[in-house]
This record gives structure tokens, sequence and C-alpha cells, in this order.
């Protein structure tokens, strides 16, 4: 049935656009002449649909990395970041020793509405128990997503009752929020941290912009860092708020579509005042058109690593059978006419770009990276050289820290043994720490990670795991950084992501470097005073 499908959407596409090849539908007639043969004589039973899944992966794989194919069990949930929003009953949880609880109620969203609360243990979903059964996040997911509308009843125990809690939740939008956090980092200088592009995006940055500059905001730095993208449109929006006038953000073409340009067009929000983005290594795409934006424009400074290089559109294609192909079909330019796609004619060389970065010393040292003349391009209004071809190039870059980083700190954090115990100590500390700390600003001026703590946190970690032995000299080593983290994951469980942020961006070195050039005189070194 696929392979039908298939065969109809690549006819209908070819006719919509006018050019049904002979050729082309020969070759389609040959992949299905395959298929059939397969069918009629290969020696087993074979799963039609997914050998045309595999060929559709493999065919697309060919072309460029950024197409792709998404089966139609996994479209709603490749929708949801985009659309930032999902359905469901709105909480963050964690499965913690095959218990499932509550880390979190989504504000506004049905399980706030009707009680439930952080610390709380779900263990019967519709009438199906769910404690000590080995539940997977996955499983939690299938059960507690659902259609707009619908109910799902859960039991609850809550450590302040003695018999458990019953709730009938009714499903219901939940939004996906793209900013992270925004704070006043020092007394003139606001933070907002994006976490993605998505339809959401515009107004909740809109909302942190209003807020920051209620509160005195004279300077702003937008971090990027880790931000992988998202909608095109949402970084065209984002531009708009920074930049004047009918300025170009974009554009982009391909051979089946022609020059599209994206353009400034209404009174933003913060068009004056000093400006720095920070990137990294995994700032990507959306990323990449508003940092390249402000950069071509002189608007404001890059600060950070290079960003990751993607310049290629992709549209999204549905398939008839609920299937979806997100498709490559153009190239987007900045504004002086980079195009910062990497290479990708090898794609074993492209997946393991990265590494070889940090393996070449380019997180380390600018100075290791090597652009030909014919990448080079200038700004719009001050003729700064920039770059393309790879990336969006700071202004001012930053090498990566790695002091207290050491295998056991890895150990710690990428096996999930520091979110885990930071949940655990919250959970049977709720009131504690809420009576000790009232206010997130007593906590962060006040609480500190004792060695205690510290102790907890290796022996909840032995337990988990083993395996994992106890080095002293390294737990010493990152001794400072896992007691901010361990911290910052505290303050997360107790308020929120815009707490995390505040408490550990006390080790973003990027940041800090941004903070201390948006207010100094060497902010003015790149000609951007003007924008003041």
């Amino acid at each position: 049935m696929k392979r039908f499908l298939l065969f109809s959407a690549i006819l209908s596409t070819s006719t919509a656009f006018g050019q049904v090849d002979a050729a082309k539908i020969a070759t389609t007639q040959k992949f299905d002449e395959v298929l059939t043969y397969v069918n009629q004589l290969y020696l087993d039973d074979v799963d039609d649909e997914q050998l045309t899944d595999v060929a559709i992966v493999s065919l697309l794989e060919k072309l460029d990395p950024h197409s792709t194919y998404i089966s139609k069990e996994e479209v709603d949930e490749a929708n949801q970041q985009i659309d930032g929003n999902f359905v469901g009953i709105g909480i963050r949880f964690q499965i913690l020793k095959d218990t499932l609880i509550v880390v979190a109620t989504i504000p506004g969203g049905p399980s706030e509405r009707l009680g439930l609360l952080p610390g709380d243990k779900i263990v019967v979903i519709d009438d199906e128990n769910v404690a000590g059964i080995g539940l997977k996040n996955k499983e939690v997911r299938d059960r507690l997503l659902g259609d707009k509308g619908t109910k799902v009843t859960v039991k609850v125990k809550r450590k302040t009752k003695n018999e458990p809690l019953d709730f009938v939740i009714t499903r219901d939008v939940i939004p996906l929020h793209s900013v992270d956090a925004h704070y006043m980092i020092t007394p003139e200088t606001g933070y907002i941290k994006l976490n993605s592009f998505s339809r959401s995006t515009r107004s909740e940055v809109q909302e942190a912009l209003i807020a920051l500059k209620d509160q005195g905001m004279k300077n702003l730095v937008f971090d990027l860092q880790n931000n992988g993208g998202g909608l095109l449109y949402a970084a065209k929006f984002l531009a708009d708020e920074f930049l004047s006038d009918e300025k170009l953000i974009v554009y982009s073409e391909g051979r089946a579509q022609p020059r599209v340009d994206l353009n400034a067009g209404k009174k933003g929000l913060w068009e004056s005042g000093r400006l720095i983005m920070l990137t990294n290594e995994y700032s990507a795409s959306a990323s990449e058109i508003l940092s390249g934006a402000i950069q071509d424009w002189d608007r404001g400074l890059i600060v950070g690593r290079r960003s990751y290089g993607k310049g290629l559109v992709q549209r999204p294609i549905d398939l008839t059978d609920g299937s979806q192909i997100r498709l490559t079909i153009a190239r987007y330019y900045t504004p002086s006419g980079r195009w910062i796609q990497k290479p990708y004619d090898d794609l074993e060389a492209y997946r393991n770009d990265l590494s070889d970065r940090y393996e070449n010393g380019e997180f380390n040292s600018a100075d290791s990276i090597d652009f030909p003349d014919s990448l080079k391009f200038e700004t719009l209004v001050n003729k700064r050289t920039v770059y393309g071809g790879g990336g969006i190039m700071p202004d001012y870059f930053v090498p990566i820290d790695t002091t207290g980083i050491t295998d056991y700190y890895t150990e710690l954090t990428s096996g999930g043994h520091l979110t885990k115990f930071s949940s655990t100590y919250v959970n049977d500390n709720r009131e504690d720490l809420l009576a000790d700390y009232p206010g997130f600003s007593d906590f962060k001026e006040s609480f500190e990670v004792s060695d205690d703590l510290l102790g907890e946190l290796v022996d909840f970690a032995m337990e988990e795991d083993k395996e994992l032995e106890l080095d002293d000299s390294q737990l010493e080593e990152s001794r400072f950084l896992l007691s901010l983290r361990l911290k910052a994951y505290i303050a997360q469980n107790l308020w929120g992501f815009s707490e995390f942020y505040q408490v550990y961006n006390d080790s973003n070195e990027i940041l800090q470097k941004a903070i201390e050039i948006i207010e100094s005189e060497s902010y003015n070194e790149y000609g951007l005073s003007a924008t003041e």
C-alpha cells in the first residue's frame, strides 16, 4: 500500500509543478517492480511497509544531511516543538526508584488547576498500577498524552496525606515555552535564554523584553547557545524586534524556488540599546539566521564560538498515509550574501564535524580556524570582515572552559545521577527547604552545597550504578562545578528553569565574557556605539 502511496505522491507532486517526466515515472515503476518481486519470490515473508520506509530514508540521505522522513507515528511528536504546544495533563515528571514523581506542574495547565503538587507520586493511571513495574518515559507519555478534552484518572500518594488522592484530569493544550529564562543579570543588563524557534517564540520574547525594559534594562544579552533552530519565520520575527526600517533579514532560493526576501517592517522593542548574542557549536539554523542578520547590519556583537553551519531550508510535505518528509528546497543567505552551510559532500565527515573541530583545537583557539578569501564578506554598515561557508564566526571568540570537567564529573552528569539525586533530595526536603528559603533570592544568596550533601550525591550515584567508582582526586577537582550544578538543579525543582539558569550561569564562560564586554567601553571598539 505504501509503495502505491509513494508513487502517487511523486506523480501528483510532479503534476503540480508541471513536470511530469517519463524517465522519473519509469524509475518509480522500477522501484515498485523490485518490491513486487521481493514479495513474490523472496524466501521469507517481508514487511512491505517497513521496506518502503527504509528505501525512503536511504533516498533522502543521498540528497543532504537534513532531508528526512518521519513516520506517521512520529509526526505529531515532531511537530510539537515547532507548534509550541502539545495536549496532555501538564506536568514535568521523573521516574525515580521505579516511581513516577511529579517534578513540577505547568502553570495554568489542568494538573495545576486541580491541585497536583510537586513531589506527588502517581501510582495508578486509568485503574492500571504503574508503581514498581519498570515504567519507562515513553510509556508515561503514551498514558498521559491524548486528545484535547479526553479524561485520564490518576491515583496519587502525597507525603502529607495518609490515603491516596484521586484526580480526574481533562487533557488540554499545554504550551512548550521557547524562552527558558529572562532576568536582570546585572542592574543594567538583561538576559534572555531561547531554546528553540516555534510559533510562540515571538510573543514570548516580546513579553520578556517588556518585562526587562520595565526593570530598567539598558543592555541585552540574548543567549542562543545550544539552540538548534526551528521555524524560519520565527527567526524573521525576532530579528524584526532588533532591526529598524525595512532591513533585509534573510533571503532564500533554490532550483524550484525563486529568491524570497524576508525584511524587517515593524517597530521593534529593542531597535536601540546595546545587544550581544551568544552562540556556540550547537547554535544552528534559525539561530544562525538571527545572529547572522544582527552581525551583518552591525546591530550587535556575536560572542562565543563558531555556530553549527546549517544553511538549508526544509519544507514539511505530508504523505497520504499520514507520514511526512521534510525536504530541502532552498539555501538561505544572510543579508551580506553569506551562505553559512558547512560542506556536506562527505556525509561521514559532516557527522563528525564537531568532534573534528574539538580535536583540531578550534574550541580552544580561534587561530585554528582558517577561512579562504572566497568565504570572506563585509558587514553592511561598518565593513567589518565576516565569514560564510561553515557557521557564524563570532566577533569575540571565547574558548571552551574545561576546568573541573573530569571523567567522574561526566559520569555523574551524563549518567543522570545528578538530576535524579536533586529530584530525590527536593522531594524528601521540600517543606524544610521552602521554610528556610521562602524566596529564590534567599536561596541563591545563602544556600551552600555542604560536604555532607555532596557525600550523599556520591553515595546515591554508587547505589544507582554499582560499577561507578569514587575517584577522590577527580571529585575534588570537580567540586565547584558539581556543587554549582547541584544547587542549580535544586533551584529548578523548587521554582523552575529560570532559577536554574540564574544559578548555573555563574559558570557560563561565554555569558560572563559578554557581560564584561557589554558593560565596558570595549563594546564601542566594534563601531556599534551609534546603536545606543
